[in-house]
């Protein structure tokens, strides 16, 4: 089933992954980078899985979320399943490892209940309970499914796991499951009715604070919505998406895991929800960078690419032997190398961050001040190493020249903070960004390409390198750069997709479209003033969004399929961006 087709719920803690059928197919417990409680996306139902569905054929489902909130409804004629992952009483920021997801059946005939969840090469063993279903294992955290008292449960052992099975009659009223994770997770808590609605309270408070544009609004608001799922709400990191190993390419081996915290990935998603009107995230986000400083030993100028949401380092990345990946798309990947590689570009996006918050009026102070001061720091001391860039290529370090913009970015910023927010000049940074724009314009400008190329010296495009001029390091209509977007467009766009870069990056097999790379080349057209063509190119890209109004990291021209991640908060923020631009530069929106 294309996986564009899924949807989410979040906590803000870990997250789910739903079929258009009802069939919770990803969910990790007691955190999003914890090992997977139901893994089924990437080894089948082998893998672990909790299941409704009408036990008479009733037509295909129908879904959607209840109420501009993260509660998914799926229905059926005669049967329907609420899901959510409860957020009432504080628990998006609690610190304990506890999580509850909610199943509410109703409707007029019997439902079938399958819960088999997955637990790796121990093997699952499960027990029935006057409430429910108890996993059975050897570690402290538990894990139980609870139920009405009159649901009569099955439990049938396959090899070295169990799967429960139940029938509910729905006729005589709806059936609660609840499937709680951790210690003090089924402790009394309100209502199922009030826990909905709490939890729907949430999503909407979160939303009653934005100001949204007027085109795609809908696309936009469930965007945004996703980037606050994306969330750690105990420690205020960001993660990148909340699955592992999604493919790039079907069948091939460009898996990563992306339920970390990159503070370049972070940075954006916080800078885009403060231009949409909320600066919670992004100043939660900057207190966890500067908890990372002052207290996790991390030197800024040696700032890692990735963390998890606790600002602690990566577990070494791994394989899952167990798991067969979707698709067959092996390896399924456990923490991420990139983390090993010098990025010099992160600077850029911490500090575009710090900008945005103080043209917001956010409360800045101090230690915001000695963050600016650092980031600045940080970027004279490194601009001019070799990285390996955005995309993280597993080869030699090159001199990327967005990594280049990004210091450029970094220092410019922090000029205009200096000046506008703490009313300070430091004429040294202001020379240290002329410096650092000369080089990026005489060596990062190929002649012969007409273009600005992915590297010094190099003739490969990226489409990455459009920073130079969305960043304003050039203006919209400097001949070079827009001699770069018609090439861009010319050799790396393939109908709704822009691809990062065609070159050989040392890996087997070639990635999809990238979604952000297609949402720049939107934002470069409306900059050179081809509205026309940014709307048609915005539409076509609007249009890969599933039924439930989510996106994944890719886009596969040839089978029209996702790819990648997902939902991915590149993808999202992007596509507010887009709005929010065309909002601002068309009358019309």
């Amino acid at each position: 089933m294309p996986i564009e087709r899924h949807a989410l719920l979040s906590d803000q803690r870990t997250a789910a992954i739903v079929t258009p059928d009802a069939r919770v197919v990803w969910m990790c417990e007691p955190r999003i980078d914890s090992p997977p409680l139901l893994a089924e996306m990437l080894g089948g139902p082998d893998a672990g899985f909790f299941s409704v569905r009408p036990l008479e054929a009733a037509g295909g489902p129908v879904q959607r979320y209840v109420d501009h909130s993260m509660v998914l409804e799926t229905s059926w004629d005669g049967m329907s399943v609420v899901d959510y992952l409860d957020c009432s009483g504080g628990l998006p920021t609690e610190p304990a490892a506890r999580n509850r997801l909610v199943r509410v059946l109703a409707g007029t005939g019997k439902a079938v209940v399958e819960f088999a969840p997955y637990r790796g090469s121990e093997g699952t063993r499960l027990e029935r309970s006057d409430s429910g279903i108890e996993v059975r294992k050897g570690d402290t955290h538990p894990v139980c499914l609870r139920s009405s008292p009159d649901l009569e449960w099955h439990i049938e052992s396959h090899g070295r796991d169990d799967i429960a099975r139940s029938e509910a009659d729905l006729s005589a009223g709806p059936v609660v499951l609840e499937l709680l994770c951790g210690t003090g997770a089924d402790e009394c808590a309100p209502a199922e009715p009030q826990r909905r609605s709490d939890t729907i309270t949430h999503w909407r408070t979160f939303l009653d604070r934005l100001a949204l544009p007027p085109l795609q609004t809908d696309l936009v608001r469930r965007s945004a919505l996703v980037l606050k799922a994306l969330c750690h709400g105990p420690t205020g990191a960001i993660i990148a998406a909340p699955t592992t190993s999604l493919p790039q390419e079907l069948g091939g081996s460009r898996n990563w895991d992306y339920r970390y915290c990159w503070m370049r990935d972070a940075s954006m998603t916080a800078a885009t929800l403060v231009r949409l009107g909320s600066i919670d995230e992004a100043m939660d986000l900057l207190d966890w960078l500067l908890r990372l400083i002052d207290t996790g030993g991390a030197s800024l100028d040696r700032l890692a690419p990735i963390y998890t949401v606790e600002g602690k380092a990566l577990p070494p990345e791994t394989s899952d032997p167990g798991l067969p990946g979707y698709a067959g798309s092996r390896p399924v990947r456990i923490g991420n190398a990139a983390e090993q590689q010098v990025q010099t570009d992160v600077f850029g996006p911490i500090m575009e961050l710090v900008w945005r918050l103080g043209r917001a009026g956010a409360p800045l102070d101090g230690r915001h001040w000695r963050l600016v001061e650092l980031l600045v720091d940080a970027v004279g001391r490194r601009w001019q190493e070799p990285d390996q860039g955005i995309w993280e290529i597993r080869a030699a370090p090159r001199h990327h020249v967005h990594s280049k913009t990004m210091c450029w970015v970094a220092v410019d910023r922090g000029v205009a903070i200096a000046g506008t927010v703490f009313d300070r000049s430091v004429p040294e940074w202001a020379r240290l960004r002329d410096i650092i724009a000369a080089e990026v314009l005489s060596e990062g400008w190929n002649p012969d390409e007409k273009a600005f190329t992915a590297a010094y010296g190099s003739t490969d495009l990226d489409s990455a390198v459009l920073a130079v001029g969305l960043s304003g390091l050039v203006p919209p209509g400097d001949v070079r750069w827009v001699s770069t977007v018609e090439a861009i467009e010319a050799q790396l766009r393939h109908g709704p997709t822009v691809y990062r870069y065609r070159r050989d990056d040392g890996l087997p097999g070639e990635p999809s479209g990238f979604n952000l790379m297609t949402c720049w080349l939107v934002d470069a057209k409306i900059l050179i003033g081809d509205l026309d063509g940014a709307r048609a190119l915005f539409d076509d890209y609007t249009a890969l969004a599933g039924p439930t109004g989510l996106l994944s990291e890719e886009h596969d021209p040839v089978t029209g399929q996702s790819r990648g991640n997902f939902p991915q908060a590149y993808s999202h923020l992007g596509l507010i961006e887009n709005a929010l631009n065309f909002a601002e530069r068309s009358p019309d929106g």
